[in-house]
């Protein structure tokens, strides 16, 4: 149950992310939330969207995860797209943001050692 509990923590963020990548980019608050200038909001906007896009898939798995009615396999599914998000997590961390690491990767870690002690 508490394992269960941050999985969808983890899939509630990623749809925030989804929704801050795909919606809100050139918006005042993701402006603020990225740092981002107007004009390198347009710029980036449709890779931004396309990020936001992968985004939700990890927040479809976690949840497909968290509904699916074989125990086994859905510990599986949501052991999969939590290393995903990790994974990717690490990668922004290294590329784009240390933030990353914290935001998206540290709580999938939190998730997946839950998920692992059940």
């Amino acid at each position: 149950m508490i394992a269960n509990g941050f999985v969808a923590l983890v899939a509630v963020l990623h749809i925030l992310f989804l929704i801050l990548e795909m919606v809100l980019w050139d918006k005042p608050l993701g402006l603020k939330i990225f740092h981002n200038t107007p004009e390198k909001a347009a710029i980036t906007k449709v890779m931004a969207a396309n990020q936001g896009l992968y985004n939700g898939f990890l927040a479809a798995g976690l949840i497909w995860g968290l509904l699916h009615g074989n125990p086994a396999f859905a510990f599986q599914i949501k052991a999969f797209f939590l290393i995903c998000v990790i994974v990717a997590g690490a990668y922004g961390a290294a590329t784009a943001s240390r933030t990353i690491l914290l935001v998206q990767a540290m709580p999938a870690v939190v998730a997946l050692v839950a998920l692992l002690f059940t």
